[in-house]
Parts: C-alpha cells; sequence; structure tokens
C-alpha cells in the first residue's frame, strides 16, 4: 500500500523538494506562483451532499406510492440507477479538474468532507428498517414487492462505496462506522478483503476481484464472491495467528460485522415476520451484486507486468479504468476516479485527481454496469479498449483462459495496425 506522505528528499538554494510516491514533483516556489494555491475552493464543496440523499431514493419512492398510489414508484432507485443517471452523464459529461496539490491539505483536515460520508450510515440503517416495515404491513404484489426489494438492494449495495471509504482510514471510530455500514448488506468481509487483498494483488492473475477480457460478468461473480471471502479470512486468520489468537476470535474483523449483520436481521425477522426471510436475502444479494458489477468494470482486462524477480511491478493508475463523469461521481463519493485511489488509497474522495493518459470508461459506473449484464455489448465497447490501452500486445492483457485464439482471431496481429483496426469495428 502506498503511503501518501510526502518526503522531503533535498534542500538546495533555499528550495525544498517534495516527492510523491506517484513521482509527482513539486516545489515551494512552484507553489508559490499558484494562484489557486491559497484561495481554491472546491465548487463540488455543497454538491457532494447529494452522496448522502442517494441512499434515501427508497424513502422518496415509498413516500411517492403513499401520495399516488402508482406502483412504478417501488422501482424508483431501478430507473434513476439504469437510466437517469446514465443519461444525466451523457448530457453534463465529464469533469476534469482537480484540486492544487498545495490544498490537498487542507482538503483532508476539513471535517465537513468526513462528517457527509458518517450521515450515509444512518440513512442506509433507515432505509433498510422502513422498507422491512412496508412490505411488512402493507398489501404488494410480486413485483412491487420484487422492485423494492432491488431497489434497496442498490442502494445498500452502495453502502459498500461509504464502508470502502471509511475503511481506508486509520481513526478507530471510523473504521467501525465502515463496519456499520457493510452489516446493513452482510458484506463485512469487504473491509479486510479490499485493503489487505484486491490493493497488493490487483490487475494480477492472483486477484478474484480482477475480471479478465472475454469473461463475462456471470462467470467473474463465480470466482469473485467466494473468492473474496476466502481471502478475507485467510488473510485475518494469518494476522491473529501471528498474534497468538485463534481465527474464532472476537478480534476477527471479519466475524466482527457478520455479527452485527447476524443482529440486525433476527432483530427484523423478530419484529416483522417471516416475510423477512424472502425480502432480506433478495435485497442483500443485489447489493453484493453492485459491487461484484463494481470489480467487474474497474480492472477489465488489465495485467501488471511481471518482473525479472518473478514479482509484478508496482501497481500505477493506468492499473485501473476511470471515469470522471460528474453526475455518478457526486452520487458515490468519487469512486470512479479509481486510479489515484489505488496509487493513493488514504487519500479522502475529495481530494482524488484524474490524470492524463489514463484508461477511461465511456459511461460512468451505473451505465456500465447495465451494459455488464449483456456480455456481448460490454465486450463491444470495452475489448478494444482494453487492446489499445495494451498497444495491441495481448501479453500485456489478463484474458480469460480458452479466450486467446478468440481474440487473436478477432484482432489479427498485435501491432498498432491492429488496434486501429478492431477500434474501427
Amino acid at each position: 500500500m502506498f503511503a501518501q506522505c510526502r518526503k522531503m528528499i533535498k534542500l538546495k538554494n533555499n528550495k525544498v523538494i517534495l516527492m510523491s510516491m506517484s513521482e509527482n514533483v513539486l516545489t515551494t516556489e512552484s507553489l508559490q506562483r499558484d494562484p489557486d494555491a491559497e484561495g481554491y475552493v472546491d465548487r463540488k464543496r455543497h454538491l457532494w451532499v447529494l452522496s448522502v440523499l442517494w441512499p434515501a431514493t427508497p424513502l422518496i419512492g415509498l413516500y411517492l406510492v403513499s401520495q399516488t398510489g402508482w406502483s412504478i414508484w417501488y422501482g424508483l432507485v431501478l430507473i434513476l440507477w439504469y437510466g437517469a443517471v446514465p443519461l444525466i452523464d451523457a448530457m453534463f459529461g465529464e469533469d476534469f479538474s482537480n484540486p492544487p496539490e498545495s490544498a490537498v491539505p487542507r482538503l483532508e483536515q476539513d471535517r465537513y468532507y468526513r462528517v457527509l460520508t458518517y450521515l450515509t450510515v444512518p440513512i442506509h440503517y433507515a432505509a433498510l428498517i422502513v422498507s422491512a416495515w412496508w412490505v411488512s404491513t402493507q398489501p404488494m404484489n410480486v413485483f412491487e414487492f420484487l422492485a423494492l426489494a432491488l431497489s434497496l438492494g442498490i442502494v445498500n449495495g452502495l453502502a459498500l462505496n461509504t464502508g470502502h471509504e471509511l475503511g481506508h482510514k486509520k481513526e478507530t471510530f471510523d473504521r467501525w462506522m465502515a463496519k456499520l455500514v457493510l452489516a446493513v448488506v452482510g458484506y463485512g468481509h469487504f473491509f479486510i478483503e479490499h485493503n489487505k487483498g484486491h490493493h497488493r494483488d490487483v490487475a494480477t492473475p492472483m486477484d478474484p476481484a480482477t475480471s479478465r477480457m472475454g469473461e463475462s460478468i456471470y462467470s467473474f461473480s463465480l470466482r469473485e464472491i467466494p473468492g473474496a471471502f476466502k481471502r478475507a479470512w485467510d488473510l485475518e486468520e494469518q494476522r491473529l495467528s501471528r498474534c497468538g489468537k485463534s481465527v474464532w476470535s472476537l478480534e476477527n474483523e471479519v466475524l466482527q460485522p457478520m455479527i452485527l449483520t447476524a443482529v440486525l436481521y433476527a432483530g427484523l425477522l423478530a419484529f416483522f415476520g417471516p416475510l423477512m426471510l424472502i425480502f432480506l436475502p433478495i435485497q442483500m444479494a443485489f447489493g453484493w451484486w453492485q459491487l461484484t458489477s463494481a470489480n467487474y468494470i474497474e480492472h477489465y482486462g488489465l495485467l501488471r507486468e511481471k518482473m525479472s524477480d518473478g514479482r509484478y511491478e508496482r501497481q500505477q493508475p493506468h492499473h485501473s479504468w476511470n471515469s470522471n463523469h460528474i453526475m455518478s461521481n457526486l452520487i458515490l463519493f468519487h469512486l470512479q476516479r479509481h486510479s489515484d485511489h489505488h496509487a493513493h488509497p488514504t487519500r479522502s474522495y475529495q481530494s482524488l485527481r484524474d490524470f492524463k493518459d489514463l484508461p477511461s470508461l465511456p459511461s460512468g459506473y451505473p451505465g456500465m454496469f447495465l451494459a455488464a449484464m449483456f456480455p456481448s455489448w460490454f465486450r463491444s465497447i470495452m475489448d478494444h479498449r482494453v487492446l489499445d490501452w495494451a498497444k495491441g500486445d495481448l501479453d500485456k492483457i489478463q484474458i480469460q483462459p480458452g479466450k486467446r485464439e478468440f481474440y487473436e482471431r478477432k484482432f489479427g496481429g498485435t501491432d498498432s495496425e491492429s488496434v486501429d483496426t478492431a477500434a474501427a469495428k
């Protein structure tokens, strides 16, 4: 994992030179010339509230049902997530702006941004509890029931995004808030698996959370979901073993959120009856599907080069697919600036940057999630982009076993001319 701090490396002629792990070099002289260094204002500061309001969308849908009697509002989240948000992303496009590096310490220290992430936690719980109450007390047909369960699954799947943001922090309070919000969707092992496993192995064949070119999301899910749990459990077992403790200790950070989920779901079952045995698994499974969708598109086909000593090169921003689409970023705490996140995991969402020449998605996450459910459509969008990223060299791409011959026939040679030809198809 890369350190976020900068190191002083030289003092010469009263100029302090700083170097980051991403090899950006700044001097105090250049900072003084930066007109935005002192007066920088985050133009999206108040728009980040959209990330807090998004988990409340199922509650808005239920309110609209109560006022209009129209069943369509049970699926409000589905309509917005797979329809309206991709359209707004296409209309308003991308935001490539970055905060000046000199303003980042001030942004990181501004508690406003952290408080917004805290506020999403009770909203996720409220959405779950109110929805559970609704399905147990209000007359609903099968389609209405499914629409609400899937809508709740989408927003609770994005509880993983809040857990992702908080789980990368070092403060004990933040890490427990991450466990609390991950418990909503029963995916507490993400806290360990992502930070200690995925960030270490990303864009290598060892990572179950990196998809391969030619692999459908359905095939990917069958190795990603069990693989992620196994890796998290193994990592905790190793950590506790080093401390001389049993893997079944309450200090196991995979067990802790699992216990929270068991208590939460048992309480909902006790209060709202046996219908919860159907409702809770559906919303939970679709919540897991949101994370699977994110993992699937974030590193599709990308591969770190293997060095002469057998180790993989250090991960770089170009080992993640990036997206600057503004609307979806505003409801996802900047998750789509995934390249900078992997280069600097502890950097907070408000400080994440775009870089030139990054591999880029043609839409935000909601649009790409939709495309991923149709493998042929997704491959028609992404495969030539992966080939372009690898400069036409199939050996530099992580390809689904058994698909190599298919891609050799499809793309022909591996020179730059083949890339141009493939892109035109």
